[in-house]
């Protein structure tokens, strides 16, 4: 396993991240046995870096990692989680105020059985909270030890650099890191999130990177979504995001560019990631240590450039105006001189 800093943090962190969205999900994920050898599979390959959520199946899958917690060897590991979803049924059990995030703090730690989380993502954006408040609250976590690294997930550039800029009004360092859905089929994150996140020196992680499996080979993208599939129990959310004309058209070219080059199509997904020099880590999903196993390939593999530039171009997204005319700015700008690495446009 190689590694790679967060961002200007520091902190190391290996190449693949282990999600765990998949432990105990009812219907499509595997259960805590599985989950467990999983953990193991990955901590046995060199892997430090585990997420979860404070959401995911309704605070089991973190339970599930906590009953692993006396496995592992806790300094060695990082460990994160994220609150804004909601999560139960009081008024105030949902968003980004301090009391939500405070009481999701101390709740993940007592179903991790842990006494601190490394990195502790904003799930999401809250418009009905001051940047200021939010950004407060999750230094006073870091003060108390009980968080290390804030981090966000999902919020748009113009709020990244918000909530970074009411941090650094406090003297503190603002995001570590942030986790936004980025793969072949869906490259957006390339308009503003990426390049807002390395100016600020801000750690970028990928999840869904194959895709929700559209990616992996094993569906037919030419057919209708297989029943009982990932897809089809995760209909609302899944096909709208990637079973699309678009999609269905970048996964056909990406498997049979796979099969012309001889590499499991899971494994180049995720090493075309692992090509962008922006990338700190790519989450993986599995419910299963093979599953795991086939992904982990990936960590050391060596884009061909020639291979790069083709999935780089069969999987050139739609660009808006916006979007072109300062790439347009941007490549008359880069004729002039270098730029600093902060300028840099994915």
């Amino acid at each position: 396993m190689k590694f790679r800093y967060l961002g200007k943090s520091g902190l190391l962190v290996s190449e693949l991240t282990l999600g765990t969205m998949t432990f105990g999900a009812a219907g499509w994920g595997c259960d805590a046995k599985e989950a467990h050898a999983i953990i193991a599979a990955y901590l046995e390959a060199g892997g430090n870096m585990i997420d979860t959520a404070d959401v995911y199946a309704k605070g089991e899958t973190e339970s599930i990692i906590g009953a692993y917690m006396p496995s592992m060897k806790r300094d060695e590991i990082i460990l994160a989680s994220k609150c804004n979803f909601p999560f139960g049924v009081s008024p105030n059990g949902v968003g980004s105020s301090r009391k939500h995030i405070v009481c999701s703090v101390e709740a993940s730690l007592r179903r991790l059985k842990t006494d601190y989380l490394d990195i502790y993502y904003l799930h999401r954006p809250d418009p009905s909270v001051p940047a200021e408040e939010i950004m407060e609250t999750l230094d006073i976590l870091v003060r108390q030890g009980k968080i290390l690294y804030p981090a966000c997930s999902n919020l748009p550039a113009w709020r990244i650099m918000l909530d970074n800029a009411a941090a650094k009004s406090r003297g503190t360092s603002g995001f570590a890191c942030g986790q936004y859905m980025y793969n072949l089929v869906d490259r957006n994150c390339e308009q503003e999130i990426i390049p807002a996140m390395v100016h600020q020196g801000i750690g970028f992680l990928c999840w869904s990177p194959l895709a929700g499996g559209m990616l992996t080979g094993k569906y037919d993208v030419a057919a209708d979504v297989p029943k009982g599939s990932r897809f089809d129990f995760r209909k609302n959310l899944d096909i709208p995001r990637f079973w699309t004309e678009q999609g269905r058209r970048v996964a056909k070219g990406f498997i049979d560019a796979a099969k012309e080059a001889g590499v499991p199509p899971a494994k180049l997904a995720i090493a075309w990631l692992l090509s962008k020099e922006y990338v700190s880590s790519v989450i993986l999903g599995a419910k299963t240590v093979q599953q795991l196993s086939g992904s982990l390939e990936a960590s050391g593999f060596e884009l061909a450039d020639d291979l790069r530039a083709k999935l780089d171009a069969l999987s050139e997204p739609a660009k808006n105006y916006l979007w072109s005319f300062n790439e347009e700015t941007n490549d008359q700008f880069r004729a002039r001189g270098k730029l600093f690495p902060g300028a840099i446009i994915c």
